[in-house]
This record gives structure tokens, sequence and C-alpha cells, in this order.
């Protein structure tokens, strides 16, 4: 074949309006008039074409209007941010927003903040954004890479001010880069608390004393620079003047309630899918469908915000009043078919308990934070149930638990019944349990039983046979009563045992009513050392 049949041959063929797409590289420039040319000559807007030029145009807005963003703009941008689809953009706009702020640190405030209105409408991109980083923060500390791990660090602080993380976050990162100090991991931990560190003094105060605690032990050791013990000196400075020219947000940026916005607990130790398909482009077979589905979604924002905005300026007449009215209606037909009704709120409230718990230093400052959570009645179970499993996942039994248990018992009877829920529950179960647990959840019972903070009349669930025990329930019987011996002493105890009014509490453990279940009592309580609370049983078989 000739070379101008050759031509002649590719001339007939039609054009790919792909071809620059496909094999350009991805950061090919294609002039937005062509894109929009490209776009309008495809006709069947659900094919992979149309949704690859799609994508693409995605991506050069969201990258434009990240590239964009000011103080001054900021508002403007979030508009215009919603108006593209950031469901299917979530991905792009993570990468974005990261990129940017690692090549323009001091713009970090402001793509926080860009952030923080996001995660209020859009909570997945908030979580998205927040295991990019630690996952980035982890690959820099564990590469040592210094200059990144600030960048990172910096972002992650930022958001941690905006409600976007939880503060325990900051308490982890702080602990991880002071816990085996080197000059580049203490510099990160400045930079670090210089950006948050008010936030944390806000929230965490004992959290705060012991991180400040921590870096004095480190001055005084002397293992470190001279530059860099010069810089903890001057982060002692910054907290003297309570962080004065380092505020958590400037007001300008404070553009969120913090009623509104969704605080993601994330955790430092945690493998988190970074979901990095996301940034690539990848065929929907729904396209039409979901792109309807956004405009709902984003026709609902922005008549939120436009609504808002109207009630600022000026009253509105009746008529307007009542589109508000409607327009409200929509809104909360929206937000309700968002809420999700299955466990996904209980797992939530699991993990909000869980890290308050991890995250205070005593009973107190735990008891005063789960309060502070404002526990739904119908969820007080939740919480006597979280605090029983956390001290059963312990190693050794730790005070804490049963102090922390007793404070709830005390402050409202209403955690009482719970309480005595979970002491029979566990008794059924006992047979599941692993030992270190088993030991850990009786001696957290018995000092509840101790100090009166649950009534002793549980105890009667309990029947001490031969044919109702197994070996667990009577290791869990003998842990109990060895706990409350240590605690009260062998006189108080039999005391409490001979109490009139407890007479049906003890019914099962010191059974009357069969000699051969009361001679099995009597070896039992022999066995373990407390021979002398069977002294009435003998008695009666003599």
């Amino acid at each position: 074949m000739s070379h101008s049949e050759t031509n002649s041959k590719r001339k007939m063929e039609p054009e790919d309006p792909l071809q620059d797409i496909r094999f350009k590289t991805g950061g090919a420039y294609i002039p937005p008039a062509k894109l929009r040319m490209m776009q309008k000559s495809i006709t069947d807007k659900s094919s992979e074409a149309y949704q690859r030029l799609a994508w693409e145009a995605l991506k050069k807005s969201i990258n434009g209007l990240i590239n964009k963003v000011n103080i001054s703009n900021i508002a403007v941008i979030v508009k215009e941010l919603f108006c593209i689809n950031l469901i299917r953009g979530r991905g792009i706009f993570c990468r974005a927003i990261i990129r940017a702020q690692q090549s323009s640190p001091t713009f970090t405030h402001v793509y926080a903040a860009l952030v923080a209105v996001t995660n209020t409408k859009f909570p997945k991109i908030g979580e998205l954004l927040l295991k990019r980083l630690i996952d980035q923060f982890r690959r820099s500390f564990e590469r040592n890479d210094k200059i990144n791990c600030i960048n990172t660090t910096r972002f992650i602080a930022h958001l941690i001010n905006q409600n976007v993380a939880h503060e325990i976050l900051a308490l982890q990162i702080a602990i991880l880069l002071l816990e085996n100090a080197t000059n580049d991991s203490v510099e990160v931990a400045i930079a670090f608390l210089k950006e948050c560190g008010a936030k944390i003094e806000e929230i965490s105060k004992r959290g705060a004393a012991t991180i400040f605690e921590r870096l004095r032990t480190i001055l005084h050791d002397g293992d470190l620079s001279k530059r860099v013990q010069y810089m903890i000196e001057v982060m002692y400075a910054i907290r003297k003047d309570k962080f004065k020219d380092h505020p958590s947000i400037l007001p300008e940026l404070d553009l969120i309630d913090e009623n509104e916005q969704i605080t993601h607990m994330m955790n430092l130790e945690e493998d988190y899918n970074t979901e990095d398909h996301l940034n690539v482009f990848k065929k929907d077979p729904e396209f039409l469908i979901n792109e309807a589905k956004y405009e709902e979604i984003k026709k609902s924002i922005l008549e939120a915000d436009s609504d808002d905005d109207d009630d600022d300026s000026e009253d509105n007449d009746d008529d307007s009043g009542n589109d508000d009215e409607e327009s409200d209606e929509e809104t909360n037909a929206d937000s309700s078919t968002i809420i999700d009704n299955t466990e996904t709120n209980l797992i939530n409230l699991r993990k909000n308990i869980y890290l308050s718990i991890q995250s205070s230093l005593s009973f107190e400052e735990c008891a005063h934070k789960l309060l502070k959570l404002e526990i739904k009645p119908q969820h007080y179970v939740e919480l006597c149930n979280m605090i029983v499993d956390c001290c059963a996942q312990q190693r050794t039994y730790i005070k804490f638990y049963g102090l922390l248990a007793q404070r709830f018992c005390q402050l409202n009877p209403v955690y009482v019944e719970p309480f005595v829920t979970i002491f029979k529950s566990c008794y059924d179960t006992i047979h599941r349990f692993e030992t270190c647990k088993l030991r850990n959840v009786a001696k957290l019972f018995s000092h509840l039983l101790f100090t009166d903070a649950i009534p002793w009349t549980v105890l009667e669930h309990i029947k001490l046979n031969e044919n109702d025990t197994t070996s667990s329930s009577r290791v869990f019987i003998k842990i109990l009563f060895q706990q409350l011996a240590e605690f009260m002493g062998l006189v108080k105890l039999n005391q409490r045992i001979k109490d009139p009014t407890l007479d049906d509490a003890f019914k099962g453990l010191f059974p009357r009513d069969n000699p051969q279940h009361t001679r099995f009592a009597i070896n039992f309580f022999t066995s373990i050392g407390l021979g002398g609370l069977t002294d009435d049983l003998r008695a009666l078989l003599k």
C-alpha cells in the first residue's frame, strides 16, 4: 500500500473525541473551549466517552477552585465547589487540597477552613482526607522525612482546630513524636503544638500538661542539640502567653458553628483504606441517575444557603416565608434520608465513649468527658457496657474502671440497673470469657459491691452447687469473694452475709435446703481460703 493511500484511509476514519485524553499524559493541557466542543460532539451522555470528558472537566474545576481560594473569597469558592459533583470527585478534591497544602503550607488554615465547610455537607470527604493525611504522616515518620511530617501535621492540626478531627488525634501524634525523642521528632512536635496547642489547652488540660511535662523532661535530659532545646524554651514562652500569636482559628475563618460541625474520631494506630481508586476515572453504569441525585443535593444546599442569606439581610414577605418553610421541609426531608437509622449511630457512640475513656488521665476527668457527650437515656446501657468492656480488655485490672463505674452509679441511680443487668449477663456467659477478662470483670463488680454502688441483691442470681456452676463461674465467684474479703475484711464480709435483709441475696451462695449443696458450698469457700464464711453452714450440718 502506498503512502498516499494510507493517508487517504486515515482521513476517511472518524476522529476519536477521546484521542487527546487517552494518549496524552495525565497532566496534558486541553483548552476549555476544545473540551466543551468535545463534550457537545458526544450525543450519548451515558457513554464512556462522555463520562471521561466529564471527569476531566470535574478535575480541572476542582484543581482550579482550590488553587484560587484565599481568606477573602473562601465563601464564593465554597459555593462554586458545591455546584460540581463533589461526591464523584471526592478523591480528586482530597488529592488536590493535600498537594496545594504541601506546596503552600502558609495557606494551611485556609485549606482547613474550606474542608471544614465542605465536611458539614459531605462528611465522607472530611473522613477520607483525614485517612490520607494519617497515612501520609505515618509513612513520612517512618522515612524520617521531616519536611513532609511538618506539613502533614500542620494540616491535621488545623483540621483539629476546625473540629473536623477529634483532639485525641492531636494527643496521639504528640505522644508518638515525643516518645523516643530525637532532634527531628521534637522539632516536628514543636511545630505541631504551635498550630493546635491552644485547642489542646482549651479542651484537654490534662493532656496538654502531660505533653509539656514530657517536653520538660526532654529539656532537662540535655541529649538534644542546643537549637532544639531553645525551640522547647520558646514553646514554653508561647504557652505562657496563652498562644496569643498562635490562635486556633482566625475570626475570618470561623465559618462553622461548633454544633453544626461533624467531628471524625480517627485513631493514629488504625490502618485506614485511603481509597486511591477514587483518584482515577472509572465508568459509572448509573452515571445519569447519580448526576440527577447530586443535582437535587446541590439544589437543597444552595437553597438553604440563599435562605440564610435572605434571613440575615432583610425580613421576607408572607409568600417568601411560605417558600422558606417549604424549602426547610425539603431540606429536612433530604437530611432525614441521609440519617442512618441502623447501628451506625450506635457504633459512633461507642467509638466516642472509647476515645473519651482512653484519652483521660483520671476517672473524674473521664466522667466529666462522658457526661459532656450528653448520651440519651436509651443509650445508658451502652455506656455501662463500654466501661465493662474496656475494663475487660486490659491486661490486668485497673482501678480506674471500678472508680468510673462507681461514680456513674452514685451520680445517677439510673445507671445502677444497667450494671445489674450486665452482671447477670456476664455471669451467664462467663464460660466464654478468657481468664484475663474473667478476672478483670470479677474485680470490677467486687469494687461496685464493696462501695454499695450496686445492690448486693444482685448475688441472688448465683446458685453455688455442682449442677448450676461451671469451672469458669466458680473462678468468677472465687475472685469476686476474695476481692470482697480483701476490701472489707473477713469479719465485715461475714456480717454482711448474715444481714437479715440480705437473706434472699445469699440463699443461692450459701444453700441450706439441700445437704449436698451445703457441703459443696462449704468445700468451695474453704478451698479458696474463706472457710470462715461457712461457720453457720457447718453448724447446720451438725
